[in-house]
């Protein structure tokens, strides 16, 4: 497909997506800005943008995954150059926003961390934000800025259509996973089922119950993201000892930190399908393990953004 760009276009990338954002350039027909990010000897964040974007409509690429305090100072202060150096717009592209599990205060004197990002980003100078299931949509509402929201959940139902399995259920790993369940569910004219499931503190989670019939059945886990992948190998367990005849797992943000690799290696998952919103690197890519691009999804929202198009359809 060809993209109508103007001269006023331009696109950035930081560390975090550097592969992502390269793939978005070459499908958008354009080349990615010319910028540096280096350090000072004490590790301060230095960045140099080499080349003009005095009344440009930027669109800068950078999930804040692990290291995660690293990459978000890195975005802020680009947003800061960009909006010192006359850049008309700066839109940012998250595919996966970090510390969006702290969207609340679960408990007294707690933080909500999400809502602090929300307003750094708005105060650097940022004019609209557009990433990938956001782990609590209401934290679109920390904005006072438009946010585009794509959802992952039409990449990963398609792998699993094109892969054609017989006798599919899916599986919500929790009560708050369910609606992303039937969305899955609804595209692949499947059943669902979700795990009863219990968390007595954060990365540690126990499996209670399964409701719903998964006998026999290719079961599909889905969620947003998997961290420690604590949840999916205790359910994948769990699903099998009850009868599954094979269990498959699927998240858009993998952000696979501490023991996940090993745990996924060790448990019955056939395959774990994920995006590439976090850039994986070379020691996580096991052979279950299979990464799908949001690349298309995501120029497809740039483009009908640059040229004032709605981007609902992408929502659906």
């Amino acid at each position: 497909m060809t993209y109508q760009l103007n001269e006023r276009f331009k696109m950035f990338t930081l560390n975090s997506n550097r592969k992502l954002a390269t793939e978005m350039a070459q499908l958008l027909g354009c080349e990615l800005g010319r910028c540096s990010v280096s350090r000072f000897s004490d590790g301060e964040i230095q960045i140099n943008i080499e080349e003009s974007v005095r009344g440009s409509e930027v669109y800068l690429v950078q999930s804040t995954s692990q290291p995660g305090n690293e990459y978000i100072m890195e975005l802020l202060i680009m947003v800061d150059a960009l909006k010192r150096a006359s850049a008309k717009n700066i839109n940012v592209v998250i595919p996966y926003y970090g510390y969006a599990r702290q969207d609340r205060k679960a408990r007294s004197r707690e933080p909500i961390t999400a809502k602090l990002i929300a307003n750094l980003l708005e105060t650097a100078g940022v004019t609209r934000v557009i990433t990938m299931d956001l782990h609590a949509p209401q934290i679109q509402g920390f904005f006072d800025i438009p946010v585009d929201q794509l959802i992952g959940v039409p990449i990963l139902s398609q792998y699993f259509e094109n892969k054609g399995l017989e006798d599919m259920v899916i599986v919500a790993p929790d009560n708050g996973g369910v609606v992303r369940a039937r969305k899955m569910a609804s595209r692949l004219h499947a059943p669902i089922a979700f795990l009863d499931k219990r968390r007595p503190e954060p990365n540690v989670a126990e499996i209670m119950n399964i409701v719903g019939n998964i006998a026999g059945k290719n079961a599909i886990i889905i969620d947003d993201l998997i961290d420690t992948a604590g949840t999916i190998t205790l359910a994948s367990s769990a699903l099998m000892e009850n009868g599954a005849k094979a269990v498959y797992a699927c998240c858009t943000h993998p952000v696979l930190s501490g023991p996940a690799i090993s745990r996924i290696e060790a448990s019955p998952i056939t395959e774990l399908v994920v995006t590439n919103t976090i850039e994986l690197p070379e020691e996580k890519m096991i052979n279950k393990i299979t990464s799908l691009s949001v690349g298309p999804l995501l120029v497809e929202a740039i483009a009908r953004i640059h040229n004032e198009k709605a981007v609902s359809p992408l929502f659906e």
